[in-house]
């Protein structure tokens, strides 16, 4: 039996994580807090909402929630044949397979969002959701509507699973791949409440500036097989996974394809580690002969360290 681990990206966060094992997390969010500079179990539990929800704190909150439970995971005697994390998640995938401290982990994500968030002037670009159609066409509508605009790109962002894509790009662009996507038979293809376009050219100077960044890290190489989004496939040297990092903040999250490369590989168990129950929804949708569980509470180790047993 083999075992992947799936760390959870943006989005997943909620005020009061990990509210009822406080003293079994105290010491990894002392340690994320000490390289923070301020608190962060105190905002996890207690906000503001609207501070927690800005994606430098988002980032570093979710990371450090999702390597806690794996470390309490490693503790009981649990074991991963592969880790990998959707956009952020990959950081925390990148702590557990020990290429990153937690301590540069979280400065490097709060930098990371720092940075997305900048990149891009609010309103000048955003993403959408479209369900129900053919990755082809959903391409195609994004070149078309590239052309169309004049100025600006759309481009796909999360390729999540069959039939659910995000796109990303300039808010022309976006608008009008909408429209194709729809004209074309999308069951739905609709404009998502977020702050930036994530995952597309835009966020190039993001990507330059976090090379920057990621040269004053130290990495160290994966004890575990790790997942790169852009890649879909491991990657095990330490100048790959920095530069696929860098390429992560203008490509595309190949999520399908990583699923399925796991699958490929023989892996039986997901265990989704960290807030919320995204990744197992979309799991279910790309390989659904992979037995899926989650990690998003202390109480839950037993059981799931009894089915690997």
């Amino acid at each position: 039996m083999k075992t992947a681990f799936l760390f959870p990206g943006q989005g997943s966060q909620a005020l009061g994580m990990l509210s009822e094992s406080a003293d079994a997390v105290a010491g990894t969010f002392e340690e994320a807090s000490e390289a923070l500079g301020y608190d962060l179990w105190s905002l996890i539990q207690q906000g503001p909402v609207e501070q927690l929800n800005q994606t430098e704190f988002t980032q570093p909150a979710l990371l450090t929630v999702s390597v806690a439970l794996w470390r309490l995971w490693a503790e009981a005697g649990g074991r991963a044949d592969f880790v990998a994390g959707h956009s952020l998640g990959e950081y925390s995938a990148l702590v557990a397979s020990n290429v990153l401290s937690l301590s540069d982990g979280v400065r490097v994500v709060q930098k990371r969002g720092q940075l997305m968030q900048a990149a891009v002037p609010l309103g000048a670009g955003g993403m959408a959701a479209v369900m129900g159609l053919e990755d082809d066409k959903i391409l195609a509508a994004c070149r078309q509507a590239t052309t169309d605009a004049q100025s600006g790109s759309v481009q796909p962002a999360n390729l999540n699973a069959p039939g659910q894509v995000v796109i990303s790009g300039t808010q022309a662009a976006l608008d009008r791949a909408i429209e194709l996507c729809q004209d074309a038979g999308a069951k739905r293809a609709i404009a998502l409440n977020v702050s930036a376009p994530f995952h597309s050219e835009l966020m190039r100077p993001a990507a330059d500036a976090l090379r920057e960044t990621l040269a004053q890290v130290t990495f160290s190489n994966p004890t575990i097989d790790i997942i790169q989004n852009v890649l879909a496939e491991p990657c095990r040297d330490i100048e790959g996974l920095q530069e696929n990092l860098v390429a992560q903040l203008y490509s595309a999250v190949r999520w399908t394809e990583s699923i399925q490369y796991l699958y490929q590989a023989g892996v039986t168990h997901v265990i989704e580690c960290g807030p919320g129950k995204v990744l197992s929804g979309l799991n279910k949708r790309i390989e659904k002969a992979m037995i899926t569980a989650n990690l998003d509470q202390v109480s839950s180790i037993a059981d799931l360290r009894a089915q690997q047993s």
